[in-house]
């Protein structure tokens, strides 16, 4: 049986796991860099910032509020770009709607790198708006639903996912709980790369997503080839299966002989 990480021709370029492997990495990495040098806040999880947010809020400390609602709604703009950039590119040919995203996220967080941390809110907002795409965007591996820059969802299917395998012992759902556990790992990773590498660099550590991003960029090219392949080819089977369809207009002349 093939693994998990073999079967790419399966499914698009942008659900496989070789893919999700440099996207998952720099969610996780994105969020221990805003944490480690943004003023402690959260690119990605806006759970955590929604109630640090409303602790400050109710304590009356409003100026501390601002730096984690510039996030929220950061993130808000992103998932709306996002899926305007799908509605209106969804049927491009050349390249991937998902590339575009890419594309502007490696621009936005590349920028990122050269804000101080005395703008650590603009930083900040610009991260969130990038995970926001992000998430919006590579949503699917293999086909199941997860998300690239957060583990609890991830978690509650690979738990659900693991009981239903023991109950019904089917090999495809323990690979859906493969997949699952592999992501959370993935993000950990990512996570620490991000703590390490950002006490190292600094504001700077963000040019590292752009690489692992550049990655996943380049690797959606080989979807479009494979699907202008199978195109050709299946171009090419219609044509032979309308020629053979076609009436013959040259019928054979018979000979008539008389007895």
């Amino acid at each position: 049986m093939k693994s998990i990480f073999e079967k790419v021709k399966i499914s698009q370029m942008s659900d496989s796991f070789i893919t999700a492997i440099f996207v998952v990495l720099s969610g996780g990495f994105q969020d221990a860099y805003t944490y480690m040098c943004r003023d402690e806040v959260f690119a990605n999880a806006q759970t955590g910032n929604i109630v640090l947010m409303s602790s400050h809020l109710f304590q009356g400390e409003f100026k501390s509020c601002v730096k984690y609602l510039i996030p929220l709604i950061s993130f808000m703009i992103g998932t709306y770009v996002a899926e305007h950039v799908h509605y209106h590119f969804k049927y491009l040919e050349k390249i991937h709607w998902r590339q575009i995203i890419i594309l502007c996220e490696i621009v936005l967080l590349f920028s990122v790198g050269f804000i101080s941390q005395k703008h650590n809110a603009l930083a900040n907002a610009l991260v969130s708006f990038v995970c926001a795409m992000q998430v919006q965007t590579f949503h699917k591996v293999r086909g199941q639903v997860y998300a690239s820059t957060m583990c609890i969802g991830n978690m509650r299917s690979a738990i659900v996912s693991l009981f239903a395998y023991f109950q019904y012992k089917d090999k495809k759902i323990r690979e859906k709980a493969i997949v699952y556990f592999s992501v959370i790992g993935v993000f950990a990773i990512g996570a620490g790369l991000g703590s390490v590498i950002t006490k190292q660099l600094g504001v700077k550590a963000i040019w590292v997503c752009c690489a692992l991003l550049t990655i996943s960029f380049l690797m959606m090219f080989i979807d479009l080839e494979l699907n202008e392949k199978r195109n050709s080819k299946n171009g090419r089977k219609s044509k032979d299966e309308l020629k053979q369809k076609e009436p013959n207009t040259n019928p054979q002349k018979t000979n008539t002989h008389m007895d």
